[in-house]
């Protein structure tokens, strides 16, 4: 009942009531003073009080009639004001208000109805921009996926199909060897078996790309322990990890830094020639540090980006730069490689 009183039709009534109010004492105090100061006969104390009391009951009830009446119009028009907020508020930007008059409430409804299409029309960009941001996502999709499939097409080419090559050729060979000259035969077999050996080291580096990109919810420390034990089946390296997992880590970070480092692992069997690999990762001061080394037979840093690794390297400088974070490699030849990574935490 209070809430029904504070509504525009009862403020309009109170507004009503409050003249009524000051036109009483204000005519009962122009009365009184007249029949204080000049006493006239036709004025008594009766005909003061009965003049005042049928002036107030009369004003009343006009008062109450004329302020209901003059608000019904207002109210109806701040009734479709709060409809068109409402609508818009639900996300019908289409919605409109129409007032002929010309003051303030219909100055009110022609801003809501400009703010309705401009609502409206962000609505539309924002939907087109949804529609380029999935097709510009397809594409670049589409793109990535044909620029691994040549990536993995080259390396094939380059090193198993070279190598698958040399074996054929090899074999053809030993068997020519293998009734003239056993002794050079042995010898042709064991190089069959080293080359042999290379290549399926570098069919496993290779298959090491297709396994999932993500981490698929669990931690880090948890995926790179993960990856090793799958790599501990596929070669004869020895791994030594020192991992500490670090809260507060985005999920996005966590990822990359899981490519990285199965990209460097990756690269450490294709090329290296490694038997022991040193994986450690912690949280240093404000910074996420990742230090992996090998024993391997190292490159020189000059002419390193001629190399077949320069691809895998220049991939792993790019997916840190995008978290924030710096790339650093040494290496020697002789001496093997040794990555350092810090991520701002």
């Amino acid at each position: 009942m209070l809430k029904r009183l504070n509504s525009i039709r009862y403020a309009y009534i109170r507004s009503h009531l409050y003249g009524l109010f000051l036109t009483t004492v204000t005519l009962m105090a122009i009365v009184l003073s007249i029949y204080v100061l000049f006493q006239p006969n036709w004025l008594s104390v009766t005909s003061i009080f009965v003049f005042i009391i049928l002036y107030v009951v009369v004003a009343f009830l006009f008062s109450f009639y004329i302020g209901f009446k003059s608000s019904g119009d207002m109210k109806e028009r701040l009734d479709y004001l709060s409809v068109l907020i409402a609508q818009l508020a639900r996300g019908n930007y289409s919605s409109r208000v129409y007032d002929n008059a010309d003051d303030e409430i219909a100055r009110i409804g022609s801003e809501l109805n400009e703010l309705g299409e401009k609502m409206q029309g962000q609505v539309k960009s924002l939907q087109r921009l949804a529609d380029e941001k999935a097709e510009y996502a397809k594409t670049a999709g589409k793109a990535a996926t044909i620029e691994e499939r040549q990536r993995l097409a080259r390396d094939l080419h380059d090193a198993v199909s070279q190598q698958l090559f040399a074996l054929t050729m090899m074999s053809q060979a030993c068997l020519r060897l293998l009734d003239r000259s056993p002794d050079k035969a042995r010898e042709q077999m064991e190089d069959i078996a080293e080359a042999a050996l290379k290549a399926q080291t570098e069919m496993r580096a290779l298959l090491l790309h297709l396994r999932p990109i993500d981490l698929s919810g669990e931690p880090l420390r948890e995926g790179i322990e993960n990856l090793v034990e799958e790599l501990k089946q596929k070669c004869h390296i020895d791994f030594h990890l020192d991992l500490q997992e670090v809260e507060g880590m985005s999920e996005s970070t966590a990822e990359h830094l899981f490519r990285i480092i199965q990209e460097s692992l990756s690269n450490t069997m294709r090329h290296a020639d490694a038997t022991e690999v040193n994986v450690e990762f912690a949280k240093r001061n404000k910074e996420f540090f990742v230090h992996i080394a090998d024993n391997g037979k190292g490159f020189d840093m000059g002419t390193y980006q001629q190399k077949k690794a320069s691809y895998g390297l220049k991939t792993m400088r790019e997916r840190t730069e995008e978290i924030g974070g710096t790339f650093a490699i040494r290496s020697k030849q002789g001496e093997g490689t040794h990555i350092d990574i810090r991520i701002p935490l």
